[in-house]
């Protein structure tokens, strides 16, 4: 089972960081969704959204996710990194020198959630000129109509977002879900699905109907629980939930 796992760079601390990634990586997920740090974020719950303000706290820049996220990419190559954030940080110092800056690290593609597809200020553009992934997002609140031209644009990846509201809250899995999911998938794009995915149960439903099951919450929660006793339990809690979650035996 295809799961991608969502980290926030630099959370609590690069170590730790990089302690959750060998988790995942040892775990078996089949990529990597790093978060870089946004101070007001639209769709992290509770979770990330602390974890994303105590990593600020520290001064963490744009340009250290970036060198973490290159240590990342240098460390797994088998493992695609994909980076997540908000317009903000992409637009402020320009679309085009973000997008060469995560080219630069080594991602294969980027996931903007508050640039839409229909206003996303050249991502898709620069994107292409760079060989990376823009992966636009799909929410079930979407209007049919807007939902078919998203999907009619083949794009290799679509994230879809199971539920309306944000990250880390419980997401039940039933018929308008695996419906919504084969609308996005209609055209062939690969389908990332997330929001509030916990369990191996979760997975083990939507494998079937997505390319990969997106987890995150359950990651950082379980960093926060597990930190006071470094490296080493973070990196064994991370990797047994990830497991868990892939299927894989450890």
């Amino acid at each position: 089972m295809n799961v991608m796992a969502h980290l926030v760079a630099g959370y609590p601390t690069d170590e730790l960081a990089f302690a959750t990634a060998r988790g995942l990586a040892e775990g078996g997920v089949a990529y990597f969704e790093v978060q870089i740090p946004f101070s007001d974020p639209g769709a992290d719950g509770p979770a990330i959204q602390t974890a994303s303000s105590e990593v600020l706290s520290r001064g963490y820049r744009v340009a250290d996710a970036f060198a973490f996220i290159n240590r990342l990419c240098r460390s797994y190559p088998g493992i695609p990194v994909f980076v997540m954030t908000y317009a903000n940080l992409a637009w402020s110092g320009g679309i085009e020198t973000f997008v060469q800056q995560a080219a630069d690290a080594g991602v294969h593609g980027l996931i903007i959630p508050d640039l839409p597809f229909d206003g996303d200020e050249g991502l898709a553009l620069a994107c292409a000129h760079k060989g990376l992934s823009c992966v636009p997002v799909a929410a079930p609140s979407m209007g049919a109509d807007r939902l078919n031209t998203l999907v009619g644009k083949h794009y290799p990846f679509i994230y879809a977002a199971l539920r309306s509201g944000i990250t880390g809250q419980e997401t039940s899995i039933d018929e308008r879900t695996i419906s919504f999911i084969e609308t996005v998938g209609a055209s062939g794009s690969a389908v990332l699905g997330g929001f509030g995915i916990r369990t191996g149960e979760q997975v083990a439903l939507l494998a079937p109907h997505v390319h990969a099951v997106v987890a995150g919450s359950v990651f950082v929660n379980l960093i926060r629980e597990n930190a006071s006793g470094g490296a080493d339990a973070v990196f064994r809690a991370v990797r047994e939930k990830a497991a868990e979650l892939t299927g894989k035996k450890i």
